[in-house]
C-alpha cells in the first residue's frame, strides 16, 4: 500500500482535525445534554464543503476520490460521533448512488443542493423484516402509469427526521427478488405518502437521529429511479460497500482520540507515588491499542486504494469494517479501564466513546455478515 497525500489534501487533514478538535470536541457534552447538534456546527461544516466530499466538483462538490474521502473521515472520528453520524451518513450511501448509479436527470437536480447541505440525505434499507437479510424487503413498488407506488416501512433509517432526500430500495417483482426484483428510488420528503416516525432512543449517537419511513401509496415519478429497473440489490451491496470504508475510517479516527486521551491521563494520573503510565500492565494496553489501530488503518486505507484503482472491493470493504469497528470496540473498553473510575463517568469522553462504539459493529451490515461476505470470497478464490 502506498497512499500519496498531496499538499491540498495534507492542508485539508489539518483543517478537519482542527475542526474536530477545536471546534466540534468542545461540545460535545452539550450534545450529549441536548440530544440535538448546535446548528452553528453544522453550518461550519455546510461552509468547510464537508457535506459535498463525495460528489463531484462539477456538481459543487468537493469530489474527493476514496483515500482522500476516508482520511478526512478519519479526522472527523476524533470528535463526537453523533455530529460525525450526520455527516457520514449523508456523503457515504445517502450520496453514493447517486453519484454512482443516478441518471444526469437525477444529478444536476439534486447533487448542487446535496453538496452545499441544504439538502440532508438517508438511505433507506432495513425493515422490520430484512436486517442482516436485506433480501427480504417487503416494502413494494407498483409501477401506474408514469409514476411508481410506494407501499411499506422502512426502520432505523440514519437522518430520517432531518433528511429531505431519501434512497430507497422497494420489491418491484416479487418472483424475481433479489435477483433482478428490487429497484432503488430517489425519494423527496414531501412526497405525498411519505410519513417519518418517531425519533429512536438508543444507547448512543446522541445528536444523530433514527427513525422509521413509512410509505403509504407514496408517489414517485418515474425518472426518480436509480439506476435499472430490477438491479437495486446488486446497487444496494456495491454503495454499502464503499460506506464501510467511511465507516472503518471514523473508526479509526476515534480510537487515535482514545489513545492520545489514555496516555494523557497515564502520565498524569499518580497511584503508589508513580504515574500509572510507569506500570507495565498500563503500557501493555497501550501498545495494543496502538498497534491495533494502526492495522485497521492499513486496512482501511488498502480497501481505499482499490475503490479508487477501479477495483471490486466487497471482500477489502467488509474487512476494514469488521476489523476497525471490532477494534474501536476493544480500544475504547481499555480507555475506559485505564481511567478507571473517571472512564465510567458521563462528563468525560472515554464512557462517550464506549457506548458510540458498540453500534459499529451491527449498523451498515452486521459483523457476522462481513464474515460471511469476507468468507464467501476467500471460498471463490481459493
Amino acid at each position: 500500500m502506498s497512499v500519496t497525500m498531496t499538499d491540498e489534501i495534507q492542508a485539508m487533514k489539518v483543517m478537519i482535525k482542527n475542526f474536530a478538535d477545536k471546534e466540534v470536541e468542545p461540545y460535545a457534552q452539550q450534545i450529549e445534554d441536548e440530544d440535538a447538534l448546535p446548528q452553528h456546527l453544522v453550518e461550519k461544516a455546510k461552509e468547510l464543503g464537508l457535506f459535498g466530499i463525495s460528489i463531484p466538483e462539477e456538481y459543487g462538490g468537493i469530489g474527493l476520490n476514496a483515500v482522500s474521502k476516508a482520511m478526512v473521515l478519519e479526522q472527523l472520528g476524533r470528535t463526537h460521533n453523533g455530529f460525525v453520524s450526520l455527516i457520514s451518513a449523508h456523503t457515504g450511501i445517502g450520496s453514493t448512488g447517486l453519484v454512482k448509479l443516478a441518471s444526469d436527470f437525477l444529478k444536476q437536480k439534486y447533487l448542487p443542493s446535496m453538496a452545499s447541505g441544504e439538502k440532508i440525505a438517508a438511505f433507506a434499507l432495513s425493515e422490520p423484516g430484512a436486517g442482516s437479510d436485506a433480501t427480504n424487503l417487503s416494502t413494494q413498488a407498483e409501477k401506474r402509469g408514469s409514476s411508481w407506488v410506494l407501499n411499506g416501512t422502512k426502520h432505523f433509517i440514519t437522518n430520517a427526521p432531518v433528511a429531505d432526500v431519501f434512497t430507497v430500495f422497494a420489491l418491484t417483482d416479487r418472483e424475481k427478488g433479489a435477483k433482478g426484483g428490487i429497484t432503488a428510488f430517489l425519494i423527496e420528503k414531501d412526497f405525498p405518502g411519505l410519513v417519518i416516525g418517531k425519533k429512536d432512543k438508543k444507547m448512543g449517537l446522541r445528536g444523530s437521529y433514527t427513525a422509521q419511513v413509512i410509505f403509504e401509496d407514496c408517489i414517485v415519478p418515474e425518472e426518480n429511479v436509480i439506476g435499472e429497473v430490477g438491479m437495486g440489490y446488486i446497487n444496494a451491496l456495491r454503495i454499502l460497500g464503499e460506506g464501510r470504508i467511511g465507516l472503518a475510517a471514523r473508526a479509526v479516527g476515534s480510537c487515535d482520540k482514545l489513545i492520545e486521551l489514555s496516555a494523557s491521563y497515564a502520565k498524569e494520573r499518580v497511584q503508589f507515588g508513580k504515574p500509572i503510565a510507569e506500570n507495565q500492565a498500563i503500557q501493555w494496553m497501550l501498545a495494543d491499542m496502538a498497534t491495533e489501530t494502526e492495522a485497521a488503518r492499513t486496512l482501511t486505507m488498502m480497501a481505499a486504494e482499490k475503490v479508487d484503482a477501479g477495483e471490486k472491493v466487497i471482500k477489502e470493504a467488509s474487512m476494514a469494517k469488521l476489523f476497525a469497528s471490532e477494534v474501536f470496540n476493544k480500544v475504547a473498553d481499555k480507555a475506559v479501564q485505564i481511567h478507571g473510575g473517571i472512564g465510567y463517568i458521563a462528563e468525560y469522553p472515554v464512557e462517550r466513546f464506549y457506548r458510540d462504539a458498540r453500534i459499529t459493529k451491527i449498523y451498515e451490515g452486521t459483523n457476522e455478515i462481513q464474515r460471511l461476505l469476507i468468507a464467501r470470497k476467500v471460498l471463490a478464490e481459493n
